[in-house]
């Protein structure tokens, strides 16, 4: 019973196993093509579409102040016995009225002709709104496509990582046979074998080592990109080889001042900020405005009232303006300090990002010439020890040491190679001209 019991268990386990492998699906996918996924499927952007909305609607209001504004109302009361006193010489019958009811309407028309300019600035300061929120989306763009190359540079370091070390496992597996049929044989020493054997489980932890970041690194560039977690991405290997010779340091200084977008962002709340200043200012003087209503009233049995139409001119001021501060004006004039802080202190971080980026990307390059010399060294050393080894010249301690000294170099070389890439792609992002 137990026996068919484990037999069942195993069918089920063996079942799950290639569903969940069926399941899974393998994408090749570029570097490029990454960039447009995610961006397209990036949750941050679409709160950054939401602001921009925002700044859209709040736009719309201060075009809505410079239309003209309609107010219809009406009202009915019901009077209990009012007492009614007419002054003049033909009241007399009229102070005997009993009046209940009263019902009146109103229609009042007002179109603003002048507001010392707070319409008028109010309005182009949302639109300069509007175009630092969507130069501020568009700053995080370039945030997103920096983060994914990130994102698939692990991704490709723990892939070509995984291959140096199944190589190399497979290596030292064949080495281990051969050792163990020496050993057999009476011409390898028990402790020589065990020592290779170690090595050759060393390698085995660090392919599983491997193996988890590369998982790890995949479903990060799955929910990146909006994919489902089941699926395995398969990175371009020569995404590494697209790494250009870098210009100047001014070049990307002055690129940067050309496209960076938080400081385009900056430069247009700076200005909507000096038009609030300005609107500030006009609230000191009066406003003015062309008036037009319409009234009618009903009191039954004593006076209705049709066609009373009126127009004319409103002037309004407010006389609280000669003894208060315009606090308007001065928090206006405080962030206008603020920003202008603000954009002296973006533009010096600019410029130590760039330089730091610039000498970052040198820096990995140059180390990729001295892994690339590094790894020529072990290939050599290896192959020397080898032949002694083979030879009774050198033990198998010399021999597991120039091995593991070889795979290190080929790892240090790929992730020299990454890393080189990657840090052009921080210059690029740092220059504000990554995604173009």
């Amino acid at each position: 019973m137990n026996k068919k019991i484990r037999n069942i268990f195993g069918i089920l386990l063996f079942s799950m196993s290639i569903s969940q492998i069926s399941s899974q699906e393998t994408r090749a996918i570029s570097l490029n093509e990454a960039v447009k996924l995610g961006i397209e499927n990036s949750k941050n952007l679409k709160i950054d579409a939401a602001k921009i909305e925002e700044s859209t609607a709040q736009l719309l209001e201060a075009k809505n102040n410079q239309l003209p504004s309609l107010k219809l109302g009406a009202t009915y009361l019901h009077l209990f016995s009012p007492n009614v006193n007419l002054k003049t010489e033909s009241a007399g019958a009229a102070n005997s009225l009993k009046i209940n009811d009263v019902m009146y309407a109103s229609a009042n028309l007002s179109y603003p002709i002048y507001a010392g300019g707070r319409i008028k600035y109010g309005i182009q300061s949302a639109e300069y709104l509007v175009e630092a929120s969507k130069l501020s989306a568009e700053n995080d763009k370039e945030a997103i496509a920096y983060n994914i190359s990130q994102a698939y540079n692990n991704l490709f370091k723990a892939s070509q990582i995984i291959k140096v070390l199944e190589e190399n496992l497979s290596a030292s597996q064949k080495r281990d046979e051969t050792f163990l049929k020496l050993e057999n044989n009476g011409l390898m020493a028990r402790n020589d074998r065990l020592k290779a054997q170690l090595q050759t489980s060393n390698i085995e932890l660090q392919l599983l080592d491997a193996q988890n970041n590369y998982s790890i690194a995949n479903i990060n560039m799955d929910l990146l990109l909006g994919l489902s977690e089941n699926t395995i991405l398969k990175v371009d290997e020569d995404y590494i080889n697209e790494i250009s010779e870098n210009q100047p340091v001014s070049y990307y200084l002055s690129q940067a001042l050309q496209y960076r977008k938080d400081l385009q962002a900056l430069d247009y709340q700076r200005k909507a900020a000096n038009l609030g200043t300005k609107a500030a200012k006009a609230e000191n003087l009066p406003s003015l405005a062309i008036t037009g209503g319409y009234v009618a009233a009903d009191i039954p049995g004593f006076v209705t009232i049709t066609n009373a139409i009126n127009i004319g001119l409103g002037v309004s001021y407010n006389l609280d303006n000669l003894w208060k501060k315009n606090s308007s004006l001065l928090k206006s004039q405080a962030r206008e300090k603020q920003l202008e802080a603000n954009n002296e202190l973006l533009n010096d971080h600019i410029k130590l990002e760039i330089n730091k980026d610039f000498q970052n990307s040198n820096l990995a390059k140059k180390k990729i010439e001295v892994y690339e010399r590094a790894l020529e060294q072990a290939t050599e050393n290896y192959r020397i020890t080898k032949n002694k080894y083979d030879n009774g010249l050198a033990n198998i301690t010399d021999l597991l040491e120039a091995d593991a000294a070889l795979v290190g170099a080929k790892v240090n070389v790929i992730n020299s190679r990454a890393d080189a890439a990657l840090a052009y792609k921080k210059l690029l992002q740092t220059s504000g001209i990554l995604n173009q």
